[in-house]
């Protein structure tokens, strides 16, 4: 009976990502058009043959944390394996890395709140960036002991892209990019020789990227239902094993379906988010009227404060593109004995949880936490005082 409903799904799934490979070439056509009329200079797709953007791909990239995921360029798609999309001349403007593209774009929200970046920036302010900051407030501030408090500062900031933090459209979101902000913002500007890491879901690439950069001054490093699939035996195929693996084209379960879509679809991602976020007040209005509450909780405002280019380009250069890093950062963090803990939830459907027990095997001196009945949001949201009481014996005890 289970082997005829797989059949089932996987016959599904098949002609409905058929269908969406169809309307993402259509979509492609669409904005293109459009981006050329409201736009000065149009930000390029990946929408090529999966040959010529590989030769595009190797002649722009670095290799290393700066470079470009073969996930953006080597996504399946039945259009383009026929050669439906049309041959675009520009190079994606990645050696230089500097161009005209103009932030907010115009399927982005432009409201106060989601530029108020440009302003800080004008006035010749940096904003602070990396950390994913929705869980900390509701979470580790309110929760908090006097002892702690008085014995460490605490930093709960935006990632680059989301939430306050820029959201520039001429930025690849690679995992240099992020380590760069990070360092500049917040341990250069407030002089941290020392600190603790905490890191939730793909936040746990960047932490584990920072802590392999500057092992001697990190003490201790919590992930929470940390992405990792290890790389060890093929690293060409890391990403892409990531991709499949966060986001493969199956229609159930719905999370994983909804993970899909915006990660192999640029198209139809963009029109999501175009939807969605760039409409985001009337969203927001619309879940107080349902939920009868004044005020919505950040997680859920939060949310709706990115661009597409900004997430896009996180999810195949960061998540992605940095799965072929993570075995290396695992190995600087047990050669240097920094203290290592790791929380995941036994009903997580987001990140499986596979990735705790691999890395626990990686490094077998870090401390696994599993958390019963937890998924990927209550293994910190449902769990509040105890996950602030963790990680405070997990400081003073580094």
């Amino acid at each position: 009976m289970a082997g005829a409903v797989e059949k089932a799904i996987s016959a599904v799934s098949f002609l409905v990502f058929a269908f969406f490979d169809l309307l993402e070439w259509a979509l492609c056509i669409f904005y293109r058009y459009v981006d050329s009329v409201l736009e000065e200079k149009s930000i390029p797709c990946y929408c090529k043959s999966r040959g010529e953007d590989d030769e595009r791909r190797k002649a722009v990239n670095n290799g290393g944390e700066g470079g470009i995921s073969e996930t953006l360029f080597g996504r399946r798609n039945l259009c383009r394996d026929i050669g439906l999309f049309a041959t675009r001349e520009t190079d994606h403007g990645l050696k230089e890395n500097t161009c005209a593209w103009k932030s907010p774009r115009w399927s982005d929200c432009g409201c106060g709140t989601c530029v108020s970046w440009q302003q800080w920036q004008e006035k010749g302010q940096e904003t602070l960036h990396l950390v994913h900051r929705e869980p900390t407030i509701e979470t580790v501030f309110p929760n908090i002991s006097e002892e702690a408090s008085r014995r460490t500062r605490m930093f709960a900031v935006d990632l680059l892209g989301f939430g306050s933090s820029a959201k520039p459209a001429d930025c690849l979101y690679t995992i240099e990019d992020q380590l760069v902000m990070i360092e500049r913002t917040v341990i250069r500007q407030f002089s941290l020789n020392s600190f603790h890491i905490v890191a939730h879901s793909m936040g746990c690439i960047l932490a584990l990227a920072l802590a392999a950069k500057r092992p001697k001054s990190v003490k201790s490093i919590t992930l929470v239902a940390p992405i990792y699939f290890p790389s060890v035996e093929d690293k060409d195929k890391a990403s892409h094993n990531a991709l499949n693996r966060l986001a493969g084209r199956k229609i159930w379960p719905p999370l994983l379906f909804g993970s899909a879509v915006m990660s192999w679809y640029e198209h139809i991602g963009r029109t999501i988010c175009f939807i969605y976020c760039s409409n985001h007040h009337t969203w927001e209005r619309i879940m107080k009227l349902i939920t009868w509450k004044r005020d919505l909780p950040h997680i859920v405002t939060d949310i709706t404060k990115h661009t597409h280019h900004s997430a896009w380009h996180t999810m195949h250069n960061v998540i992605c593109g940095g799965a072929k890093f993570l075995d290396k950062y695992l190995e600087i963090l047990q050669e240097e004995g920094i203290l290592l803990k790791i929380i995941q939830g036994t009903k997580d459907q987001a990140v499986p949880l596979e990735c705790s027990f691999n890395m626990k095997a990686m490094v077998p001196k870090a401390d696994l936490q599993i958390i019963k009945d937890a998924d990927h949001a209550s293994v910190i949201l449902g769990r509040k005082q105890d996950f602030t009481k963790c990680l405070e014996e997990t400081w003073l005890s580094a």
